[in-house]
């Protein structure tokens, strides 16, 4: 006997959400997947934040930082990254999630997710044409980056733990990788 397992819309996804079938349980969908979100230990939430106040200093009025909010990604995938630098379009975000063409890039901290961070989620952000995306390794305190997207996979890594980065969508602008990684707090 073959098992065949329910893939769910994005469509299905947030009527379920409406109903309120999800609200005891923090999930994320993932190619249709329903994913249990892991608890955030105080490690990933201190450099998350501290993280998303540099980026809010350093971009001003330039860019929104949503911090753990969804985003809506054509491949039946609704993930809460982290951090995701979108477009400031105000009001826009009350009728739908920022779609990969309102975000300038994405930032996950990893420690017990490292595996599916540079994995899974590494490719449905790069199928999905998020043009950059970055993971902060918090074990091995690096800065692993992903851009120059080419048919759906990112061309060029760089792992970092020190100097600065300068965001494909922001070229005047410096990210000091110290301050993403926790060595200068």
């Amino acid at each position: 006997m073959t098992v065949t397992t329910y893939k769910w819309t994005i469509e299905r996804y947030h009527r379920a959400i409406e109903a309120g079938i999800f609200d005891d349980q923090p999930i994320e969908l993932l190619r249709g997947d329903l994913i249990v979100m892991p608890p955030e230990r105080e490690p990933h939430a201190y450099y998350n934040t501290e993280a998303a106040d540099y980026l809010r200093t350093l971009l001003g009025e330039r860019a929104k930082i949503r911090d753990a909010k969804p985003v809506t990604l054509p491949n039946n995938s609704e993930p809460a990254p982290d951090i995701a630098i979108v477009k400031p379009l105000g009001e826009v975000y009350l009728e739908h999630h920022p779609y990969p063409e309102d975000i300038f890039w994405i930032i996950e901290f990893s420690n017990a997710t490292l595996n599916k961070d540079l994995g899974e989620k590494k490719d449905i952000y790069a199928e999905a044409g998020i043009i950059e995306y970055w993971v902060v390794n918090l074990k091995y305190k690096q800065l692993q980056v992903f851009r120059d997207l080419e048919k759906g996979q990112y061309k060029t890594e760089l792992t970092l733990t020190t100097g600065t980065i300068t965001p494909l969508a922001f070229p005047d602008v410096s990210v000091q990788v110290e301050r993403l990684i926790g060595m200068s707090y």
